[in-house]
C-alpha cells in the first residue's frame, strides 16, 4: 500500500524539528536554531557510513547484503556503545540533504543491497519523511528497514507508518536500574515495549520472499552482557508471552568491551555456558529467531567509521 500523509502533519517536515520531540527524551528544543538536545543532532542530517553489510541476520543480508546506511547521534548513551565513534561524535558525519539520502538509496539497491537498513535514524525522521517516498518515485523497490535502539517514541514511529517495511529493534533491559547505569534511560523498558507493539501493529507477522529475505515484519534483538543473566531470562520470556509467533529474536553474544574499565563487573565477554544457558532458556520458551556463534564477539565485526 503506498504511504500517504497522516492526517496533522506539516506540509513542511523540518516543522518538526523546531519543538523537536521526537524521542522519548522530549527535549524541546529548538534544532532548526542550532540547538541539540540529548542525541546531540542538529536539523542537518549526518551519516557516517553507507556501505553493503553483510553481518545482520541471515534474512535481511542475504547474499548480496543489506544497504546499510548509519547515522551520526543517537538517543541512548550506552556506555559500551560499539558505535561510539558516531554516536558520541568522535567522528565527524557527513551532512546531506533528503535528496542526497535518496540517491544514497538507489546507489545501494544498484549495488545489489537486498533492502535500505536505516541505523540509528529516527531522530531525523523529519528528513526520512521526504527521502523515502522520493526514492521510491525515482525506482527504489527494495524493503526500507529501521534499525533502532528500540528507544523510540510512538508518535514518531506512527509517521513512519506505511514508509518502513521491516523494524529491527533492540531490547536492551528489563531492569530499570540497569538501563539507567548502562543506557541512562530508567524507562527504557516500557518506552521498548509500546514501541515494538507499535512497530508490529504497523507490519502484522512476518513475510519472506521466495529466496527467505525477509520482505516485511519485526526481528527482536537482545544483546546479552556478562553477568545479567536474569534480566536476559526477563526480556526473553516477556517476548515470549506478549509477541510470541509474531516475531523472530537475535541472541547476541557479540559484546566485546572496550574502555570498560569503569565498569568492572561487565569488562569481559561473555563465557560460552552463560550463551548456552540463555539458548537453553530460549528454546524452552519456543522462541525462534537467530543464534551467534563465538566469532561475532571480535572488534573485527564493528565497522570503521573513519
Amino acid at each position: 500500500m503506498p504511504w500517504q500523509m497522516p492526517e496533522k502533519m506539516p506540509m513542511d517536515f523540518q516543522a518538526y524539528y523546531q519543538d523537536c520531540r521526537l524521542c522519548p527524551r522530549q527535549c524541546g528544543i529548538n534544532r532548526l536554531a542550532g540547538q541539540t538536545g540529548f542525541c546531540g543532532a542538529s536539523a542537518q542530517v549526518e551519516i557516517s557510513l553507507a556501505m553493503l553489510h553483510q553481518w545482520e541476520e541471515l534474512p535481511i543480508s542475504g547474499t548480496y547484503g543489506s544497504g546499510t546506511v548509519f547515522f551520526s547521534h543517537c538517543t541512548l548513551r550506552c556506555v559500551f556503545c560499539q558505535n561510539r565513534r558516531i554516536s558520541r561524535r568522535e567522528a565527524a558525519g557527513r551532512r546531506i540533504s533528503a535528496q542526497g539520502l535518496a540517491e544514497i538509496f538507489l546507489q545501494l539497491q544498484a549495488q545489489g543491497a537486498h533492502n535500505i537498513n536505516l541505523v540509528t535514524a529516527a531522530h531525523y525522521t523529519p528528513h526520512l519523511l521526504e527521502a523515502i517516498p522520493l526514492a521510491r518515485q525515482n525506482g527504489l523497490h527494495i524493503p526500507m528497514l529501521l534499525n533502532t535502539s528500540g528507544y523510540e517514541s510512538v508518535e514518531t514511529l506512527r509517521l513512519l507508518d506505511g514508509l518502513i517495511d521491516i523494524y529491527l529493534p533492540d531490547f536492551k533491559y528489563y531492569s530499570t536500574y540497569y538501563a539507567e547505569q548502562y543506557s541512562s534511560a530508567a524507562d527504557y523498558f516500557d518506552i521498548a515495549h509500546e514501541a515494538i507493539t507499535e512497530m508490529l501493529r504497523q507490519t502484522g507477522k512476518q513475510q519472506y520472499d521466495e529466496n527467505g529475505l525477509l520482505k516485511r515484519g519485526v526481528i527482536i534483538r537482545h544483546l546479552m552482557l556478562p553477568g545479567l543473566m536474569g534480566d536476559t531470562k526477563q526480556i526473553l520470556r516477556h517476548i515470549a508471552e506478549y509477541w510470541g509467533e509474531q516475531v523472530s529474536v537475535s541472541l547476541m553474544r557479540q559484546y566485546t568491551p572496550m574502555d570498560m574499565q569503569a565498569y568492572p563487573e561487565i569488562n569481559r565477554r561473555m563465557t560460552g555456558a552463560e550463551y548456552a544457558e540463555a539458548v537453553e532458556y530460549f528454546s524452552a520458551l519456543g522462541l525462534s529467531g537467530f543464534l551467534q556463534e563465538g566469532e561475532a564477539a571480535q572488534q573485527s565485526f564493528i565497522p570503521s567509521f573513519r
